[in-house]
């Protein structure tokens, strides 16, 4: 098990988001993701994105988190984006308001994959649940890529579990299929699953 902690993301590092994110999704995703998708994503527009979430995010509940490993220097290795669930994250059958108050969301959760297996994700995991609890939140939603194994994986071992809602994103002109996962963040819920897991850190 790798040493590391999770904490909120400093506007200096929407580059390295952006690079990890863009590494991650060419390494990862080159048979859930046209291939096209996939060599006109734009690092800078990313990195001008992930900027505006961390200086200037919707509300105070949306948070860019990112995992950090500790060794001979501190390396950014993955980062979740986070927030209240709104109708971005309903169905296309749901109505906006489809999904009750106190629902929080995962919108992005990456490991760059060179980093893979050593906890980093469950403790993304770990932090967001107990910055939801503090917000009031009592369940979490997340979709996920029908073919993306390794984030229902991590997932599907904290206790998400698929909530019947499915949608296809249109890529260009492919379908791609994605699942709804979600689980209860009640305090007695099993939603831990790394012991070494660790809180959110502001420094």
């Amino acid at each position: 098990m790798a040493l590391g902690y999770v904490r909120t993301a400093r506007a200096a590092e929407a580059a390295e988001i952006a690079r990890l994110q863009l590494a991650t999704w060419r390494a990862a995703y080159t048979r859930i993701v046209p291939a096209r998708i996939l060599d006109g994503l734009d690092e800078d527009a990313l990195a001008a994105r992930w900027h505006a979430a961390i200086t200037d995010p919707p509300s105070a509940r949306h948070r860019v988190l990112v995992a950090i490993e500790q060794g001979g220097e501190a390396n950014l290795v993955g980062f979740a984006a986070i927030g209240p669930a709104d109708e971005t994250v309903t169905a296309p059958d749901e109505p906006a308001d489809a999904l009750p108050a106190g629902t929080a969301a995962v919108t992005d959760l990456l490991v760059e994959p060179r980093w893979g297996r050593r906890g980093h994700g469950s403790r993304l995991l770990a932090a967001a649940v107990d910055l939801w609890r503090g917000d009031g939140a009592d369940r979490a939603v997340a979709w996920l890529f029908d073919r993306d194994t390794a984030s229902r994986a991590l997932l599907g071992s904290a206790g998400w579990q698929d909530d019947g809602a499915v949608r296809a994103l249109d890529m260009d002109g492919t379908l791609v299929r994605q699942r709804r996962l979600h689980v209860s963040l009640a305090a007695d819920a099993d939603t831990e699953t790394d012991a070494e897991s660790s809180p959110a850190r502001s420094d």
